[in-house]
């Protein structure tokens, strides 16, 4: 293993990747590396660890290659020394391949065939230089298989051609060529202009391979694959053909321009097609990394969005002939109660029984889809919550239905409601999302939830794992309820899993709610490394020892015990008063195995134990004179949510049923590169109404000069 490669990939210390990949053999993950084990990777935060994993995991797939390639060589009976060396010695892939392709087996090509007619003599001797009348030479190679010269001199030139084209050098010639100067250029096929429409930007273009956006790049492949665009990636064909001549020419002049056609052949035919499908792979792999990032963090915002907490709520899914779809919930999101109203039929029964409910269930919070008839239902509530003077008391919140469809018809929803029908699902999902969207969000696949761009266009493997660190990451940064928490959440918590998630919620049904964390230990399977990882990430309510409900992990417990016991206190009052804690010096606790940072943080933890890092939701109205897209006028300045965050900007719901685009340049008096700079997801923000394109479904906003 190269740690120094990886070292420097990740820009850290060697001492910090060793460290890091030796936890991780170990069997740790990611966010206990992260918070419990900061003396040995030297404070690294989840973004180094994870690009530390990243490169180790990227080295033992070059290793793996590596192995097969020296096992095949070594079979073909072609594994020199100096070849073994030369092999050992790169950690690229595309090094390792170039080093192979002289060896990989090949169907039948144009040389192989030349080389069978037995042409390869004549083409060393070109190759050299050395020859002076290569058309003479060719002459006495003209047999029953070769019928002239000339058919001699194009079996020479084939085979030259794939040396050129196998050669190292000239594949890191032309490879660098490409990275420099490479374009991408797409064009519309022949008659599929009007079905293509969509793709128009795309009909001429060109820009630098370098330069090129991700969202451009997704958009004009996308267009490749449904049969619109024809794409070519390239460097200048003069610039190309000259660096490969001052490789290859030379000798005698009628060598010369032999060579000089097996390099044109072998370019055009084998070595660019080649070099620009790797090109053509790493821009889309570069491109799907860009886009995966942006989706990653939308859902982590989206994850760690607001939550209202244990309360008492109704939740509404809107619809004028259907009905509304209402349920109640309790603080525990249980199914309380469900109706169907119908408030827009002119009758008082709907007004009536939502009264009632409210009533009847003490309700505290009241959230409504934002879906067809969402604006027209929060009138409805506020009519009814006036009249029973509750406006001021119980809050309304609009809250997003994207996602609410797929989790009322999934396994998951049928196991949760199974004499429910998918509306009653949907209403439910609704208002847990607004008591704790992470909760809620983790019984979702993340590509639903609607965020991000081009999220089917990337690679699928590479976008699950990537939002499953995040849901990861998010689920043990705020940390779970052991004795309320799903097993759809208990999954994500560090060390556990599905299996093992199911067997806590078995285990806390058979045997009440836990009173501590060691009881975890009793849960079939659940063994001491599994225990370790996880322990410190749930928490405990009114469990017997207070650190059970913080962040402190239980192998500091001692530590604690004897902090409390310093200062003639129990661990209770220790959590309780800060004086007691004010006493207490950090650097008298250092041991072999527990350093400043882990004392720092239990301290910190001790400071507000169970602390949620998510901050409280807030209350949002829209403006009420604007409910369809013919209600905005240029120059409105309205207020709106943002719902979804792309490369080239912010998209944001103003309330009239479809989401207006801030771009990157309109987003604030300053120039910015990301818009993460600017705004969060669900962020409430104030926005000028620039142009509304009716015709073509646009909304354009801006945020600059807005005070």
């Amino acid at each position: 293993m190269n740690y120094s490669l990886i070292s420097g990939q990740a820009s850290v210390s060697e001492k910090q990747v060793r460290n890091t990949i030796q936890l991780f053999e170990e069997g740790a993950t990611l966010p206990f590396i992260s918070r419990y084990r900061k003396e040995a990777t030297g404070g690294l935060d989840e973004v180094q660890i994870g690009a530390i994993k990243d490169a180790w995991q990227k080295q033992l797939e070059v290793e793996k290659r590596r192995e097969a390639i020296l096992k095949n060589i070594e079979e073909q009976g072609k594994l020199t020394p100096e070849l073994k060396k030369q092999i050992t010695g790169v950690f690229s892939l595309v090094e390792l391949e170039d080093l192979y392709l002289p060896y990989r087996q090949k169907r039948k090509t144009r040389a192989s065939l030349a080389i069978e007619k037995g042409l390869e003599p004549l083409a060393r001797l070109i190759f050299s230089g050395k020859e002076n009348d290569p058309e003479n030479k060719a002459g006495s190679f003209v047999n029953e298989q070769v019928k002239t010269a000339d058919e001699a001199l194009q079996g020479a030139r084939d085979i030259m051609a794939e040396w050129i084209s196998e050669n190292q050098d000239a594949r890191t010639r032309i490879r660098n060529l490409f990275q420099r100067s490479a374009l991408i250029t797409s064009k519309v096929k022949k008659k599929k202009q009007e079905d293509g429409i969509k793709y128009k930007d795309y009909f001429e273009f060109s820009e630098p391979l370098s330069r090129i956006p991700s969202h451009r790049l997704l958009a004009i492949r996308r267009g490749e694959e449904e049969g619109f665009l024809s794409v070519d990636i390239s460097p200048d064909e003069d610039d190309a053909l000259e660096a490969l001549d001052r490789i290859f020419v030379r000798g005698s002049n009628a060598c010369k321009d032999q060579i000089e056609l097996a390099v044109e052949d072998g370019y055009k035919r084998l070595l660019k097609p080649s070099i620009e499908t790797e090109f053509s792979n790493l821009s889309k792999d570069k491109a799907d990394v860009s886009a995966i990032q942006i989706f990653t963090e939308n859902l982590r915002q989206l994850l760690l969005a607001s939550p209202l907490g244990q309360k008492n709520v109704i939740a509404i899914d809107p619809g004028y002939r259907t009905g509304c779809k209402v349920v109640v919930l309790d603080g525990q999101g249980t199914l309380v109660a469900d109706k169907v109203l119908y408030p827009f039929d002119k009758s008082n029964e709907a007004s009536a029984t939502l009264g009632d409910l409210i009533s009847k269930y003490k309700i505290e919070a009241i959230a409504v889809g934002n879906g067809t008839a969402g604006r027209e239902t929060e009138d409805f509530v506020k009519k009814i919550l006036n009249m029973l003077d509750k406006s001021d008391e119980i809050g309304l919140f609009s809250v997003s239905e994207q996602g609410a469809s797929i989790y009322s018809a999934s396994d998951v929803a049928r196991e949760e409601f199974p004499d429910k029908d998918v509306t009653v699902r949907g209403s439910v999902s609704i208002g847990r999302r607004l008591m704790d969207p992470l909760a809620e969000l983790v019984k979702i696949d993340p590509k639903s939830i609607g965020v991000g761009q081009y999220q089917h266009d990337v690679d699928q493997n590479s976008l699950k794992n990537a939002l499953d660190v995040v849901v990861e990451s998010c689920v043990n940064s705020v940390g779970v309820n052991l004795n309320t928490a799903s097993k759809h959440l208990l999954r994500y918590v560090s060390g556990l899993g599905p299996a093992l998630a199911q067997n806590i919620v078995e285990f806390r049904s058979k045997n009440g709610n836990f009173k501590s964390r060691q009881q975890l230990l009793k849960v079939p399977r659940l063994g001491a490394k599994a225990f370790e990882q996880a322990a410190g990430f749930l928490r405990i309510e009114n469990g017997t020892n207070p650190l059970d409900n913080s962040a402190v992990h239980p192998e500091s417990y001692p530590i604690v015990e004897k902090m409390a016991k310093d200062v003639g206190a129990t661990v209770k009052d220790l959590v309780q008063k800060q004086e007691l804690r004010k006493q207490l010096d950090p650097v008298k606790y250092i041991s072999g195995t527990i350093g400043l940072p882990t004392l720092k943080d239990i301290l910190q933890e001790l400071e507000k134990p169970s602390r949620d890092p998510r901050t409280p939701v807030k209350k949002f109205e829209f403006d009420s004179s604007v409910r369809k897209p013919e209600d905005l006028k240029v120059g409105m300045v309205l207020p709106g949510i943002v719902t979804n965050i792309t490369a080239f900007g912010a998209f944001v719901d103003v309330g009239v049923k479809q989401d207006g685009l801030v771009h990157l340049s309109q987003m604030a008096d300053k120039f910015i590169r990301d818009p993460n700079e600017v705004v969060r997801l669900q962020q409430i923000v104030t926005v000028k109404v620039t142009e509304v394109d009716l015709a073509r479904k646009r909304i354009a906003l801006s945020m600059k000069g807005i005070f």
